[in-house]
């Protein structure tokens, strides 16, 4: 079934060392000469979170005449396999620019076919393998097989053979290879012609991609495989064709026989219009199958046909309605048996329609409304029809589903009754623990909806709404705690996912609004339509509306500007740049060069690089990324995700936003000793003109680090130091197989949650203490990705130190603190953490909305796009929004007598200790707090009289430590003094009030 379909985008991973690839380059097969070459090569067909069901295997003709494949063979070996399996091809002749697809194994999950010339069932890996293209219908033998025989060679991921200095990168089941420029690219060297991208399968009736010439485009024709018609009723089926090149000027029915016609034929107006026809049955045609074919023709003699089969059968009596066919159960009890029901149909959509019984059983726990899937069987039935269908009941369990969907499927009748009924909606709201009971059924949320996610708006035209945000779990408590789990539980039945009734990529982005933007945060209104159940983007299944008419959108949470913070001395940022790699996927890089690649684990190659695939790509990247930068215009920026080359990817960066000022504002932090052997490192930007540097850029390389979190000393006009750590902790992706301490324990943590402990504490009890040293300052704040949400193990970890989260302290307060959107939920993975010594003298702490909010398909990314919405505004600059802190660094200890009042006690002469005891109080006179710790001084004590209680002394005078972090406005503190006056003389002093430690 095809309405399903889900795609989801890896990057690409190499697996050899340079020296491996020199190796397999010096023994790589010497090929026959051919232009027919092996052009595509997916293995995750029918995987889990595949969009496709099958592998398949792609050959194209780059060359300039036509050649036959009579008697050859594609064939296929495991990664370090020496033994082929092969797939026969038949007398067939590509014409230049002309693709050929044979699909090979079928699995159980994706949900649309693969359109094929040619079936095979060869199983093949989703991760790493080897193609072979052959002249011989003969099994192939050996790892890295050459010769006459031998075509067309391909190796991707960890295959141990391939053609030239290295295979094409590693897929996933959601990736395929692809030969470069749409199957021209041809240098014998798989790494370098093949890039990993989503699968893209083309046919024979493909456009034709003629290299170094005009593409070819066919006659492209839309039609129906069957045409099912009630006996003694009439029928028909609306059937179009286009030319994007050509005007197509004819239509003509073969086949066919009285009663069946071709009529109502338009032809198309231009070049790329489409030409339209409608294929009739008349009431009276008797009983029986009718294969017929429709002709198109454009005006330069191109044609295509298409074969569609008229059913003519008597309707039979409605065998089950369409509650007794849903059931009050899981599965419908009719599952795997063939039924006539009946009901009005409220929505058609791609794929098939909605029908729902009109009356109603009356029992709230079976649905009345039923989806019936048609495929490419055609149906004139419209909303308002009551249409008795006979079909197969089925139990849908889509790709990554905990449940089923009962549908109809097989239809062999579709026959109208009558016109012009209505069905009244169906009021529900959410949270709802109860969708299963109106499955297929016509609903209206009563309640307004929040857009809780926007990420597969122009992939899959999905949003998923909830009523409010849906805050992740353990952004607020501790996984594994009660609160956590209720959390969890409640965001699982508030979430219905709005659909746009395609369940394709749409080629025309819907429900985007003011600025080509919908964000998380807004909300819908009159929301009407049906209640679907099917797999939806980033994996998984849920229950989704199909509306009926246009949703009402409201801009509830508008796009702002930076954050204006509690004015401070130091504006600190961390700002997550999304893979800014100035070597691009491509090979080429910023300067120009050719032929460059990305560091990764020891090995350079293009398939390391991420981000940017070329350098329109990457420019529109840099504008997004220097216009959210400049908009914060922060102080120092610590920054993740950038290009691990040493400096070259941060300067560039530096000089991009340096020119968007017009003068020279920021300097990169010269790099640490350690940066990683990732290809993407942590670095760091500041103000000269704000800031200094107060020695060297210190790194922990310790292996437990992946990417070793980076630490700079700074010091501030005032002459304040404070020591800022830029961090990135392990993701949470990728997770390893097994049931190890970095397994996903299901606690909402996700994997690798024991090696992001293990970095937190390292970072928190060793590298920590030793930039607070190197410094000769307590004063540090720690940024950066920590991959962990707010309440999650590795910031437990941090905070159990002594560290204070200032997103908690100023966000939470003001409402829900988030950085990132996944799975529907918000929370942050971006923190702020200020030591003890540093957390009184944070003034403000904010979250920019900049990036999670925004769908991702207004980002710089030009591939994969129905419509480009790219604009060099910050929106989507990243998948991260920016942190924002304002530091207001004051002296280790600064007099703050003027802010207060002080009243001394008169003092009592105690006979058994021989000592004078009173009290001094000390009231905050201003009006802002005061914040500790705070040391009351007595100056000037009268000679021969001393404090007995002293806590110490400062410039000869003595002090007390006053038990207190903060003195509010007209708060007061009193503190006990006891003095040493062996004369007796009068005493006397003068104080002072002094925050910080002596």
């Amino acid at each position: 079934m095809n309405r399903y379909a889900s795609a989801r985008f890896g990057a690409p991973t190499a697996r050899l060392t340079v020296l491996a690839s020199l190796l397999a380059g010096l023994s790589a097969p010497a090929l026959a000469a051919s232009d027919i070459v092996i052009s595509q090569v997916y293995g995750g067909g029918g995987n889990s979170g595949a969009t496709y069901r099958a592998d398949f295997i792609e050959l194209f003709n780059r060359g300039a005449k036509p050649i036959a494949l009579n008697g050859w063979s594609v064939q296929y070996a495991s990664a370090a396999g020496t033994s082929w399996q092969k797939t026969a091809l038949p007398d067939v002749t590509l014409q230049p620019g002309q693709y050929y697809l044979v699909r090979e194994a079928l699995g159980a999950g994706g949900s649309v076919d693969v359109p094929a010339d040619l079936v095979g069932s060869i199983p093949m890996s989703g991760t790493a393998g080897k193609v072979a293209l052959s002249n011989a219908n003969v099994a192939l033998s050996g790892a890295n097989p050459g010769g006459a025989s031998v075509i067309d060679f391909l190796g991707w991921g960890a295959a141990n053979g391939y053609e030239g200095g290295a295979a094409a990168g590693g897929t996933g089941n959601a990736t395929a290879v692809l030969r470069k420029d749409e199957g021209c690219a041809d240098s014998d060297n798989n790494g370098a012609d093949f890039a990993v991208l989503a699968p893209l399968p083309r046919n024979t009736g493909t456009a034709r991609h003629v290299c170094g010439g005009a593409v070819v485009k066919p006659v492209v024709v839309s039609c129906p495989a069957a045409l099912p018609v009630a006996l003694g009723s009439a029928g028909s089926a609306a059937l179009t064709a286009k030319d994007e090149d050509g005007i197509v000027s004819s239509a003509s029915l073969s086949g066919g026989v009285a009663g069946i016609s071709l009529e109502h034929f338009t032809p198309a107006g231009a070049a790329g219009a489409s030409a339209s026809a409608q294929l009739t049955v008349a009431a009276g045609l008797a009983a029986g199958s009718y294969p017929v074919s429709v002709r198109f023709a454009n005006t330069e003699g191109d044609a295509s046909s298409c074969d569609i089969t008229v059913t003519v059968a008597a309707t039979g009596g409605v065998t089950r309605r369409i509650p007794q066919i849903q059931g009050s159960g899981a599965t419908s009890p009719d599952n795997g048996t063939v039924q006539t029901t009946e009901g009005v149909l409220t929505l058609k959509v791609g794929g098939g329609f909605f029908l729902q019984d009109a009356a109603g059983d009356g029992d709230p726990t079976t649905s009345d409304g039923l989806f019936v899937y048609t495929g490419a069987t055609a149906s004139n039935a419209q909303p308002g029809d009551l249409v008795r269908v006979t079909g197969t009941v089925f139990e849908y369990t889509p790709s990554g589903a905990k449940r089923s969907y009962t549908e109809l499927k097989d239809v062999t009748a579709i026959a109208v009754r009558s016109s012009g009924h209505s069905i009244t909606p169906t009021n529900i709201e959410l949270p709802n623990t109860q969708l299963d009971r109106v499955e297929g059924m016509l609903v209206r949320f009563v309640r307004p909806l929040t857009v809780s996610q926007a990420e597969y708006l122009g992939q899959r035209g999905e949003l998923s709404l909830s009523s409010g945000r849906l805050e992740l779990p353990t952004n607020r408590y501790a996984p594994r705690s009660a609160e956590a789990l209720a959390l969890a539980s409640a965001n699982a039945a508030n979430l219905i996912v709005l659909d746009d009734g395609i369940f394709t990529t749409p080629s025309t982005i819907p429900y985007i609004g003011q600025d080509n933007t919908v964000r998380a945060g807004d909300t819908v209104s009159d929301l009407t339509g049906v209640i679907d159940f099917g797999a939806i983007g980033g994996g998984g299944a849920a229950f989704k509306l199909q509306p009926l008419g246009a949703p009402r959108f409201s801009r509830d949470n508008p796009r702002s500007g930076a954050p204006l913070l509690a004015a401070g001395n130091v504006k600190v940022a961390s700002a997550n740049v999304l893979n800014f790699f100035t070597t691009f996927t491509n090979g080429m890089n910023a300067a120009g060069q050719s032929n460059q690649g990305c560091s990764l684990g020891g090995s350079v190659s293009r398939n390391n690089c991420r981000g940017a695939d070329n350098l329109n790509e990457f420019i529109r990247q840099r504008d997004k990324i220097v216009a959210e930068l400049k908009g914060i215009d922060a102080d120092v920026v610590g920054l993740m995700e950038i290009q691990n080359n040493g400096d070259t990817a941060v300067n560039y960066l530096v000089d991009s936003l340096n020119a968007s000022y017009g003068a020279t504002v920021y300097a990169a932090v010269p790099k640490p000793a350690a940066t990683g052997t990732d290809a993407i490192r942590v670095a760091m930007i500041y103000k000269p003109g704000r800031l200094s540097l107060a020695g060297p850029a210190l790194a922990d390389d310790h292996s437990i680090n992946n990417r070793p979190p980076m630490a700079q000393t700074f010091r501030a006009a005032n002459g304040e130091k404070f020591s800022l750590i830029v961090n990135h902790l392990k993701s949470k992706g990728s997770c390893p197989g097994g049931n190890g301490a970095d397994a996903d324990r299901g606690d909402g943590q996700s994997c690798w949650n024991a090696t992001r402990v293990q970095q937190a504490q390292r970072l928190a009890q060793v590298f920590v203490p030793q930039v607070a040293a190197a410094a000769g300052d307590p004063d540090v704040l720690l940024i950066g990705d920590m991959n962990s949400y707010g309440m999650e193990d590795p910031i437990a970890a941090i905070t159990a130190r002594g560290f204070v989260n200032q997103l908690e302290r100023f966000v939470r307060p003001q409402g829900l603190p988030y950085s990132y959107v996944f799975g529907h939920q918000a929370g942050y993975l971006d923190h702020a953490l200020a030591s003890a010594t540093l957390s009184p003298q944070v003034a403000g702490a904010a979250e920019w909305h900049v990036n999670a909010d925004e769908p991702t398909v207004i980002d710089y990314n030009t591939d994969g796009k129905p419509q480009d919405l790219y604009d060099a505004l910050p929106y989507r600059a990243s998948d991260h929004d920016p942190v924002v802190v304002s530091l207001n660094l004051q002296p280790a200890v600064s007099d703050i007598t003027a802010s207060v009042q002080v009243q001394s006690s008169a003092l009592v002469f105690n006979r058994a200790t021989q000592k004078f005891s009173g009290t001094i109080t000390v009231r905050n006179s201003g009006s802002e707090a005061l914040s500790g710790p705070f040391q009351l001084v007595l100056e000037n004590l009268t000679a021969g009289v001393s404090l007995s209680n002293a806590s110490g002394s400062h410039g000869g005078a003595p002090y007390i430590s006053l038990n207190a972090s903060e003195l509010a406005p007209g708060a007061a503190l009193t503190v006990a003094v006891s003095f040493s006056n062996p004369s007796k003389v009068n005493t006397s002093y003068s104080t002072k009030l002094y925050r910080g430690n002596f």
